[in-house]
């Protein structure tokens, strides 16, 4: 295992739109234009300097996610630089990803003798709504054939995954939707919850808004309340709490073990998000309670960073630090503050960014670090999927949406 390096950076203004801007331009250029693959899509996978480590393997949430961080940026920085690769990585999702007999979405594609061939063709609602997100996205940054994907994705998320009776998703189907397996999960409705306030924002339609309300109280309030006030991972069909699933698996990066600090934050940001546009009078309570508790019980007094998960009874499962948790953290932290007034939610943006900086963003090459130990040694020799970086560039782009308009794609 290797230590970070002993310098300590110059910790810059984290709450500028300067900063903000710049560290999407350097967020995405770690990965544009390299990471457009002539046989289609992206390259998802690469070492620590920026080098592939997987040319032939991709996963649908990467495909998306890719699609959504090259459209932020390219409203943040009011370019149309990154046309191109986003139309590209739209026609990998919606010829290559989808299959045209059953609608479906391949959740892992290969290349094989000459083109890609699905190695995984389960449905999954997790990456499903991620396809829906990334067209909202790319609708929002000027490409209008996006709109008609978005429709018709959405309408395949209703009408597969969608349980009216509880008011929320389920997860999984087969390839050829003949069976839907009994497990629920919070995670797909909490990224189905950011995925139709894009689609709100991308089309204006009521019916978009409603849904991820829905989605909120739903689990922010029936769910939580099932198990404790906060967010847990895992439920039974029926949708009563599932204690025992992977437990004490941390392997499984969709389906974790355990209450996570990090999702308790991520629904920090999103019910203020809803809030500012629906609000209702118990989302600003249950977002504070949600992040003071990841805070009190996760915060690393002596290394600093948000560990990754607790037990039942909150006690600590598992003391690594992952980069999601902590940059989502600290979205929810700005927003909070802006909220509030409450200039203790500024501090701990702060303090997020700067754990951020000096740990997890890495100087030398680009992009962060996944996840590092307990103590802060990095335990990866990769970065991982590119996919994952569309929390950084999601966090500075929601913070400087947050601190006025952000400028349309191509603006001066």
């Amino acid at each position: 295992m290797t230590t970070r390096p002993s310098a300590e950076p110059v910790l810059p203004d984290f709450r500028s739109p300067e900063f903000l801007r710049g560290h999407i331009s350097a967020m995405i250029g770690y990965y544009h234009p390299h990471c457009v693959d002539p046989r289609g899509g992206y390259f998802h996978y690469y070492w620590r300097d920026g080098s592939f480590k997987d040319r032939d393997k991709r996963a649908l949430v990467s495909s998306a996610r890719m699609v959504v961080s090259h459209a932020m940026a390219a409203r943040a920085l009011g370019t149309r630089e990154f046309d191109a690769a986003i139309r590209h990585g739209l026609r990998f999702l919606h010829d290559v990803h989808r299959d045209a007999a059953t609608g479906g979405y391949a959740w892992m594609l290969g290349w094989t003798d000459g083109r890609w061939t699905p190695s995984d063709a389960t449905n999954q609602c997790y990456g499903l709504v991620h396809v829906v997100l990334a067209y909202a996205h790319a609708a929002m940054a000027g490409h209008g054939e996006a709109r008609a994907m978005l429709d018709e994705a959405i309408a395949l998320l209703d009408a597969r995954f969608w349980d009216a009776t509880h008011g929320l998703y389920a997860d999984e189907a087969s390839a050829d939707w003949s069976r839907l397996d009994p497990y629920r999960g919070q995670n797909a409705n909490m990224h189905g919850c950011e995925a139709f306030l894009a689609a709100h924002a991308a089309t204006g339609e009521a019916r978009h808004l409603e849904r991820a309300l829905t989605l909120a109280r739903n689990i922010c309030v029936r769910q939580a309340d099932r198990a404790g006030g906060l967010v847990w991972e895992h439920y039974k069909s029926d949708w009563s709490v599932d204690w025992t699933y992977n437990k004490g698996d941390f392997s499984n990066g969709y389906r974790p073990w355990g209450f996570q600090p990090g999702h308790q934050t991520e629904w920090t940001k999103l019910l203020l998000q809803l809030h500012a546009r629906a609000p209702e009078p118990w989302m600003p309570a249950r977002a504070r309670h949600f992040f003071d508790t990841a805070m009190a019980r996760a915060w690393d007094a002596e290394h600093g960073g948000l560990y990754y998960s607790l037990e039942p009874d909150l006690a600590l499962a598992n003391g690594d630090k992952y980069a999601w948790v902590q940059i989502e953290s600290a979205a929810a932290a700005g927003l909070l503050a802006r909220h509030t007034g409450d200039d203790a939610y500024w501090r701990r943006h702060d303090a997020l960014w700067a754990y951020c900086w000096r740990h997890l963003v890495d100087h030398e090459h680009g992009s962060w670090e996944r996840m590092l130990g307990p103590d802060n040694r990095r335990i990866a020799a990769d970065k991982g999927s590119g996919g994952k970086d569309y929390h950084v560039i999601g966090v500075c782009f929601d913070l400087l949406a947050a601190a006025g308009p952000v400028r349309p794609a191509g603006s001066d």
